[in-house]
């Protein structure tokens, strides 16, 4: 077998061969992926992938092929670029994908996906947000014309830092949309109002919020490769097995046992004034993304522009910590109701729909619901088909629902406030484990 462009002869390899080239073991530096058969030695790409390293280098040693589907837009393109990593294909007496994986269930997924492609469900309607982003800007004039008129008195004060806080987090799910490519046709066109939106409505850096969010989509809940769970072990124990991990090993950073108390203080309040302020300024300069930063200082540069003639230097700074302590509460609750409760350990290398069924949950549909939390509640849809527009979720559900019951599958969707209190709950639950772990075992 010759690859078609290059009249090269293509190897065979067999999933054993393929296993081994994941970053560790026998051969520590070599990375090989799979993508529709064809392996790609990404050894050297890795550090180019305009994703960032880390996505890419998840799934080496493994099949790539669903997220590959599932995060880009112009395969074409792709496949183009990828045409030098290309070093052979599977052997012919080799499963498209490897044999531990649920053959049944992968082809019915991407049946599925097939199915959401006839059905037009991955094309945006744009007056959606474009509505979305007016709606914001709306909030945003009204929280300055609040001040402005009726003065920086307690009530009006807070009032408009109840705006702006909920400005912060719609504008937050609408970033969402742009960096997942869910608006436009063209990645760069979504990359580009992606910066805007994160960067002048937001004052963060995209290629942060890049180089976190598709680690998380692409392995969630995996410990050492989603960063949304890098909390454990230092603040706290997260998840049964890896609690109880942490309890033989007799290892003890925090009161674990405690973790659903004092997550209302690190946790919620905390994240964004005391962690994420400072630490997206550390890493747009570590990394050297000045395009990042402009933007992020556009949003600075208007913000005591327009607030500091009516407030003076001590109300702004006030106005700006409680605008961030009502984002932070928001944001955490909402991101972290539809993960935390589920299944978290390390990599078992499960197919795709497996992987983001057992990390994932949904929250009940209503029109608060889905304004509240940037229909989020549909986090299994989400994860899923990452490039959905958020206004298609509703309907892909029935059929992810069918797919669950045909394969004997949970499709978890609970209440808005059940979500919030499993979040405490799973938090007690696992401190309990560890503790038991530490002490008797």
């Amino acid at each position: 077998m010759e690859d078609p462009q290059g009249g090269r002869a293509l190897r065979r390899f067999t999933w054993e061969e393929i296993g081994q080239r994941s970053g560790r073991g026998p051969a520590p530096q070599e990375r090989w992926l799979v993508i529709e058969r064809k392996v790609y030695d990404i050894s050297q790409f890795c550090r180019r992938h305009p994703g960032g390293s880390r996505v890419i280098s998840h799934y080496a040693g493994q099949d790539a092929t669903d997220p590959f589907i599932a995060f880009h837009l112009d395969k074409a393109l792709v496949r183009k670029y990828m045409s030098p990593l290309l070093i052979g294909e599977l052997a012919p007496d080799q499963p498209s994908f490897e044999p531990s994986k649920n053959k049944k269930l992968v082809e019915d997924f991407r049946e599925l996906r097939a199915t959401v492609e006839k059905m037009g469900l991955l094309n945006p309607n744009r007056t959606f947000f474009i509505l979305y982003l007016c709606h914001i800007l709306v909030l945003d004039v009204a929280a300055w014309l609040t001040i402005w008129y009726f003065g920086a008195s307690t009530v009006p004060f807070l009032f408009s830092a109840v705006l702006l806080g909920t400005v912060q987090a719609q504008a937050g799910w609408l970033q969402h949309d742009f960096g997942h490519l869910s608006v436009f046709s063209k990645s760069r066109w979504n990359h580009w109002v992606h910066k805007f939106v994160i960067g002048h409505l937001k004052g963060a850096p995209a290629s942060w919020w890049n180089h976190l969010h598709f680690q998380h989509h692409a392995k969630p809940n995996c410990f050492r490769k989603d960063p949304d769970v890098n909390m454990h072990p230092l603040f706290f124990a997260l998840g049964k097995t890896l609690s109880v991990e942490l309890g033989v090993q007799k290892k003890k950073f925090m009161p674990y046992n405690h973790q659903h108390k004092y997550f209302f203080i690190i946790g919620p309040p905390a994240l964004v004034p005391l962690y994420f302020q400072w630490y997206i300024f550390y890493f747009v300069i570590q990394r050297k993304q000045w395009v990042d930063l402009a933007w992020m200082l556009t949003f600075y540069i208007r913000f005591f522009l327009t607030y500091l003639p009516l407030l003076g230097v001590k109300g702004i700074l006030g106005l700006h910590l409680l605008v961030r302590f009502i984002e932070s509460n928001w944001f955490v609750w909402i991101t972290q109701m539809n993960h935390i409760p589920m299944h978290i350990d390390y990599d078992k290398n499960v197919d795709w729909f497996s992987t983001q069924l057992q990390a994932t949950c949904n929250v009940h549909q209503s029109l608060f619901n889905d304004w509240f939390s940037g229909h989020l509640n549909f986090q299994i849809e989400h994860h899923l088909f990452p490039t959905m527009p958020r206004h298609n979720y509703w309907k892909v559900a029935p059929l992810v629902k069918s797919l669950c019951a045909k394969h004997g599958i949970e499709y978890q969707c609970k209440p808005l406030l059940t979500a919030f209190a499993d979040i405490v709950h799973s938090l007690k639950d696992s401190g309990e484990l560890w503790l038991d772990a530490y002490l008797h075992k």
